[in-house]
């Protein structure tokens, strides 16, 4: 109902003075305002036009958007929307003064941008607010909303104010509507500053709600499908809530720079109780573990409902829920896997490996670490704070590895910038670069015991740099994007410019004779979990002399992280005679039985090797790691289905262990909320076969997600392509 401000303004003195002539129950309650004179034009209702106008604007997947009861509207900025308004008699612009206000936050001010006015108006002014009536039969009016392609990002409450003048006296009678208007960031737009041209891209970088996400080692790839879901229940809400909680100011909230930076923060539970809390140490019972997750929308909702942090994720997880949140408010973003990563801890822009004497790591003081694949994120936006040319892909991690501004966030940071080795623009270039390009420095004391460099691993770091391709299932590497080839001279430049502004350690660099030449040989075909794993060690002398070699290589589990756990196997070997154009070798084999029960998650292992020439003390020291692989999932199932009819899936696997999986159970997603099915024991080498009922709740093209979990195994998953049509 309409309701004067005047009125409303009276009520608290109204009820004051009421009060003194009785004190009966419902003298305390607000006095009920007087009719509204019946010449006064109201406001009856107020059609969004929702099904229409999120069509056109892309936004028609929300479930907001769908929902049977009630649906709202989403739209994207600088981009009109119509809503229909029917009023109690024929408006008149003659004698009806009719505004427009769209109100933001909790204090909405014109000074601050978040009190809008709109006086209706027949022109539409450029990359402004305004209104225009487009439309007008009978009592029912059709008027065009334009927002500017700056607007800020969130919930606009929408108001039609009815001024009337009589005399002296102004009276406003306000219409509010009950829902909000969602308006978000548009890559449609030209004029956004998220604005993606090629328009297949963005099929891809937001409106495809699942995908891959690429983990494993860079000689053994694998892809993890997930459900981004940003168009499901509460997603938007969650994202805009988190906007919120992160007190990011309104004067920015049109600024997808500081969105995405606090985004990465508030991503990970560190500092502000964020969504998801990160857990490397295998220990889960409290929580889930970070294989099990198969998508973002459960983990969200769950969120949803509590306010506090997820129990637990790891990088893939912060990753797939930043993907999620920042595509569901309208930014281009996709998930990226780096293969040996590095963690520099102290900005050097170099990783430093320290090892004792002999050939022993140095626990101490070992801080740096390479982990064997790390997952963050891109976010396509123009970067104006930035010198001309910094704009488009954008890294951001919500990873909680190093605080950036007392605060554990990354980003974002220019792809291109990263490139060129132009580590001093903002935000966190040192670190990321030494993720893509840090040389690897290795330190062992000389003969006074002092720790020098005996070794300078320049190709070590960064390999294999995967997303997702747009629009395929093929993985799309983007290695060239961050650096140039290992071996080009633009490479070494990129480098040494980022030390020379990040780093004190240009001068470490010392050369020694090196005429052994190292070589590790080992056949990835052969690294299947279950499987014997074998490593070979070449030496070759280049040499006119005889050379003695001795040296250790050690197998152990490992974290994805690069952290070292338990050991497997190592074997040593003392003074390897080498004569001039000789090659000698030493092998380590591991069988099922040496690494069984000490795998961690993701089955990876760290190898180890070291190795000093005696005669000239020439050192080799070489860090890798290797994954063995998880058995495929086979999958039979429908490529075609409809919308709330049930169909059948035939999975199945060959248990690799000699051992049986105990506490089964089958997680799927996709096409339908997350479902887990749990499942019989399965017998060592023995063979699973299972077959679930799934009942498609939404229609389009998209993925089924199944992963088959255990105890003893996890994370042995299939995607599945399924195209639903409506009933």
């Amino acid at each position: 109902m309409s309701i004067p401000y005047s009125i409303l303004r009276n009520r608290y003195n109204y009820r004051k003075e009421r009060s003194i002539e009785t004190n009966t129950e419902d003298d305390k309650r607000a006095p009920i305002p007087p009719p509204i004179p019946a010449d006064v034009l109201q406001v009856v209702s107020v059609d969004l036009q929702v099904p229409a106008n999120c069509k056109k604007h892309n936004t028609h997947r929300y479930d907001l958007c769908r929902a049977k009861d009630n649906p709202k509207l989403v739209v994207r900025r600088g981009q009109p929307f119509t809503i229909q308004v029917e009023f109690t008699k024929e408006y008149d612009a003659n004698t009806d003064d009719l505004r427009i206000a769209f109100e933001a936050g909790d204090l909405p001010l014109e000074s601050k941008g978040t009190n809008i006015h709109l006086t209706l108006s027949d022109e539409d002014r450029p990359k402004e607010w305004g209104a225009k009536i487009v439309s007008q039969q009978g009592n029912q009016v059709t008027i065009e909303v334009y927002t500017p392609p700056t607007c800020y990002i969130g919930q606009w409450n929408l108001k039609i104010d009815v001024v009337k003048k009589l005399d002296t006296n102004v009276n406003v009678y306000r219409y509010q509507h009950a829902d909000p208007i969602y308006i978000l960031f548009n890559p449609w737009c030209k004029d956004d500053s998220v604005y993606m041209e090629d328009a297949t891209l963005l099929k891809e970088y937001v409106m495809n709600e699942t995908g891959k996400i690429y983990i494993g080692t860079k000689n053994s790839i694998t892809e993890k499908p997930w459900n981004f879901a940003q168009f499901e229940t509460c997603i938007l809400d969650v994202a805009l809530y988190l906007i919120d909680v992160a007190n990011i100011s309104w004067s920015v909230r049109g600024n997808p720079v500081p969105i995405v930076r606090k985004l990465s923060a508030m991503v990970n539970s560190v500092d502000d109780d964020g969504v998801v809390m990160g857990g490397w140490s295998g220990k889960y019972a409290d929580g889930r573990p970070p294989n099990s997750w198969t998508g973002s929308a459960t983990i969200l909702e769950v969120y949803w409902s509590t306010k506090r942090p997820v129990k637990y994720g790891q990088c893939w997880v912060f990753s797939g829920i930043a993907t999620t949140i920042c595509r569901a408010l309208g930014i281009p973003t996709r998930c990226v896997t780096n293969y040996l990563s590095a963690h520099d801890t102290d900005g050097s822009i170099t990783v430093d490996v320290h090892f004792t004497a002999d050939g022993q790591r140095d626990k101490n003081s070992n801080k740096d670490s390479i982990w064997n694949f790390h997952v963050w994120n891109e976010v396509w936006m123009s970067r104006p704070d930035l010198p001309s040319g910094y704009g488009g892909w954008q890294v951001i991690d919500a990873t909680p590895q190093e605080a950036s501004d007392n605060i554990y966030c990354c980003g974002p940071t220019s792809v291109t910038a990263i490139a060129q080795g132009e580590v001093n623009l903002p935000y966190d270039g040192p670190f990321v670069f030494s993720e893509v390009n840090a040389d690897c420095l290795y330190w062992v004391p000389n003969e006074l015991g002092h720790m020098e460099v005996s070794q300078v691993d320049r190709k070590t770091i960064g390999k294999n740099i995967s997303t997702k391709a747009a629009n395929s299932d093929a993985r799309e590497d983007i290695t060239k994007a961050y650096k140039p080839d290992e071996d080009k001279s633009s490479e070494r430049a990129a480098v040494l410019r980022a030390i020379s502004v990040g780093s004190s350690k240009q001068n470490l660099y010392k050369q020694r004779s090196n005429d052994i030449e190292f070589n590790i040989d080992q056949i990835e075909e052969e690294n299947i979990l279950g499987g014997t794993f074998q490593l070979t060690l070449r030496m070759r002398n280049r040499g006119t002399s005889k050379r003695s070699v001795s040296g250790r290589i050690e197998v152990r589990t490992m974290f994805y992280t690069g952290v070292v756990a338990d050991l497997v196997k190592t074997t040593d070997f003392t003074k390897k005679v080498i004569k001039p154009g000789e090659e000698k070798s030493q092998t380590i084999v591991a069988t099922q039985a040496d690494y069984d029960t000490k795998l961690k998650d993701g089955c990876m292992l760290d190898v180890t090797v070291w190795a000093v020439v005696e005669e000239t003390d020439q050192y080799f020291t070489k860090k890798d790691d290797f994954r063995l692989r998880k058995p495929h999932l086979s999958v039979k199932a429908p490529t075609e289905s409809t919308i709330g009819r049930e169909f059948h899936v035939q999975i199945s696997f060959v248990n690799p262990l000699n051992r049986e999986l105990t506490g089964c159970y089958v997680a799927v997603d996709g096409l339908t909320h997350a479902l887990n099915f749990p499942q019989d024991n399965v017998p060592a080498n023995g063979t699973f076969l299972a077959t679930l009922p799934v009942t498609p709740t939404k229609s389009g093209k998209t993925e089924l997600i199944i992963v088959f979990n255990s105890n003893e195994l996890d994370d042995v998953n299939v995607a599945h392509h399924v195209t639903v049509k409506k009933a």
